[in-house]
């Protein structure tokens, strides 16, 4: 992660995940790895990571299914 002071953390992450599917490395339908695995991935706290999927579903790139999972939806172009 960047560490611009100007932008909130889970903003960084939620950029880099909207960039993964936009350019095709998250397909429509791909599960997001689960918080604690997200953080890992992306070197920031479970929280974080939660807090950049509600960003993410926000944008309208993510779908949460209650216990299924956070999916990739088709990106609004």
């Amino acid at each position: 992660m960047s560490h611009d002071p100007f932008q909130y953390v889970y903003v960084q992450v939620a950029d880099r995940v909207e960039r993964e599917i936009r350019d095709g490395r998250l397909p429509h339908g791909a599960r997001l790895p689960n918080e604690r695995d997200m953080g890992a991935e992306y070197g920031v706290a479970p929280g974080t990571a939660r807090r950049a999927v509600q960003e993410l579903r926000e944008r309208g790139l993510v779908v949460t299914l209650p216990n299924k999972g956070t999916f990739v939806t088709r990106p609004q172009s």
